[in-house]
């Protein structure tokens, strides 16, 4: 699938999903913006990219920051003069718990970096896509909140998520006319790195107990899927190859979803 010329901005670059979409992205010719806020992450990522005969861009910033995130894109706009792809990625699991003890701080806090996040990052690229006359939007939600409603505390996460496949589906409408598509990726349980930043607490409160004995995620024989499963359909949505696919939730979890 050939980026060539095409310039990407990645979200939450620093690992998983966002790391190896940003990789792919670079290795199918996109020059590509390498966003988060823990710069040694991101540096790596760009670093990985250069060595593979890519271009990467080091963006330092926190997509819940309306400063940070407009410098950044200004940023990564000045140093390539355009912006055709963006891959709304960053997020975090934040505090599982009963919604009775599930602290308001806690709640603004998930919602903050995955809805305000997402929100920040379109707003501030979006005027760029449209000075384009095109683009791709890809935001990357996930089965919890769309699917499956089963994950024991994590109101505040599902909401988050069904939040952005509802951004998606608006804004598919809104900025057709300016021939930009926008689509989420929902993936299913994936090895990444976001459990770091979660926080469970008495999952036995919310848990509906179910036991899958051949595990839950079918077609991988219970395993989770990688982070490169979901970067494959993270290229595919930024190429020309989809050009007639806006609006749309792509369920990447090997069947997960309908299980649970």
């Amino acid at each position: 699938m050939d980026l060539q010329s095409q310039v990407a901005l990645v979200t939450g670059a620093g690992s998983g999903i966002g790391k190896a979409s940003a990789v792919q992205l670079a290795s199918a010719g996109a020059s590509v913006g390498v966003l988060g806020h823990t710069r040694s992450e991101i540096e790596k990522t760009a670093q990985e990219i250069i060595d593979a005969g890519g271009k990467a861009f080091v963006l330092e910033a926190d997509v819940a920051s309306e400063d940070g995130m407009r410098k950044a894109v200004s940023a990564l706009v000045s140093e390539y003069g355009r912006l055709d792809i963006v891959v709304a990625n960053a997020g975090i699991n934040g505090v599982w718990a009963p919604i009775d003890d599930l602290k308001p701080d806690e709640w603004d806090r998930t919602l903050s970096v995955n809805l305000r996040g997402t929100y920040l990052t379109l707003h501030t690229t979006v005027p760029h896509l449209k000075a384009q006359g095109r683009g791709s939007i890809i935001v990357i939600s996930s089965i919890n909140g769309n699917r499956t409603f089963t994950t024991p505390g994590a109101t505040a996460y599902a909401a988050s998520k069904a939040g952005q496949v509802a951004m998606v589906q608006q804004l598919a409408l809104e900025l057709g006319k300016y021939h930009i598509r926008v689509n989420a990726i929902c993936p299913g349980e994936i090895e990444t790195s976001i459990d770091e930043n979660t926080r469970q607490r008495s999952p036995e409160e919310t848990a509906i107990p179910v036991e899958w004995p051949a595990g839950q995620v079918p077609i991988s024989d219970g395993k989770p899927g990688r982070s490169e499963d979901v970067a494959d359909v993270v290229v595919f949505l930024a190429s020309s190859r989809s050009r007639h696919v806006t609006g749309v939730p792509i369920y990447v979890d090997g069947g997960q979803g309908l299980l649970r």
